[in-house]
């Protein structure tokens, strides 16, 4: 098997190690693990391309890049430059650093960038390591998905339904915020809702006096339904998420049909 990579905390992070172990075991010994990875942290860049500019990409070793641009950016890349003559069998998103359940979905360049490999017609998992107080300190936080990651998208992948002709299916992984020893199993659910809580602004003053705002996010430990992906991570289960770039509100159509 063949597989691309990439991630969008950049090309320097921790999870990027952990997801290359993760596919290196999933492409077998005559396989083959390709990066392009961004040069820079793209954390909430969600599904951008960097339609209006050009950028840079460079060799860093053997099937190993690092591109000036967005996850999504980068699979292109991978897709029709890096990897145009030997095309990929599957795309692997992460393992990023925090979760990407409920609400943080819709911002995650590590959602964007298994949803430009679905967009192209390729199989892809995007992986999210959730962080709390029972893995945050560890040596290794990123220990439940470097344990379970490979055996989750085995699974996933024998039992994978008919993926669509057009938009096609692409799943998110979240694995939750505890040990590896301390997983409790796998959940298929849906999306979450973390209510009351959202993004937001918080101001600053820099020295010179002039004014920043850094966005930041709400709590983490919002409670939302309990057959949705935030729910399950944290009761200790990894949570599985078939997910569609379709945004289309179906269950709102035949009501608004009136105005035809």
């Amino acid at each position: 098997m063949r597989i691309l990579i990439t991630n969008d905390d950049g090309i320097n992070a921790p999870g990027l190690e952990v997801m290359t172990a993760i596919a290196t075991e999933l492409a077998g010994p005559a396989g083959e693990v390709w990066t392009v990875a961004p040069a820079f942290e793209q954390s909430g860049v969600g599904h951008c391309i960097s339609y209006t500019h050009p950028m840079l990409i460079a060799k860093l070793a053997d099937r190993r890049y690092a591109a000036e641009g967005s996850p999504a950016d980068c699979v292109l890349a991978g897709l029709h430059d890096v990897m145009k003559t030997c095309p990929p069998d599957l795309v692997l998103s992460g393992v990023n650093r925090g979760n990407n359940s409920a609400e943080n979905t819709l911002y995650s360049g590590t959602i964007g960038g298994a949803m430009e490999a679905a967009l192209q017609g390729l199989p892809a998992f995007a992986l999210s390591q959730y962080m709390g107080p029972a893995n945050f300190t560890e040596d290794n936080p990123f220990d439940a998905a470097a344990v379970h990651g490979a055996a989750v998208i085995r699974s996933v992948i024998e039992a994978m339904p008919n993926a669509g002709e057009d938009y096609r299916l692409f799943y998110n992984v979240n694995f939750p915020p505890v040990p590896a020893a301390g997983v409790k199993g796998v959940r298929v659910v849906r999306q979450g809702f973390r209510r009351g809580t959202c993004f937001g602004v918080e101001p600053h003053a820099s020295p010179s006096g002039k004014r920043f705002l850094w966005i930041k996010g709400g709590d983490q430990r919002a409670e939302t339904a309990p057959d949705t992906d935030a729910h399950a991570n944290l009761d200790g289960y990894i949570s599985v998420t078939p997910m569609r770039a379709d945004l289309t509100a179906h269950d709102a159509l035949d009501a608004l049909r009136v105005i035809e």
